[in-house]
């Protein structure tokens, strides 16, 4: 945990729980409401991060092109 979370994981868990690491209370509040990463979650929030998580803290612009999330899903879906 540095300038994120770890990523190890992330599919399948709860928005904002990695102990440790200091989320934006946007973010907490998402995983509360029950927010769980998964490919679909993962897809809308890496195409626009600021539209899915209003005033979350990350600087992360998104990815516009569908391929590029879809790669990025696939390399997270093989961290444990």
């Amino acid at each position: 945990n540095r300038i994120g979370p770890h990523l190890g994981g992330v599919v399948g868990r709860t928005a904002g729980t990695v102990e440790g690491f200091k989320y934006s209370e946007a973010m907490v509040q998402h995983g509360k409401d029950g927010l769980i990463w998964n490919n679909e979650t993962l897809n809308t929030y890496l195409e626009d991060p600021k539209a899915f998580v209003p005033k979350n803290k990350m600087a992360f612009p998104g990815l516009k092109k569908p391929e590029e999330r879809a790669d990025v899903i696939a390399y997270l879906d093989t961290l444990k």
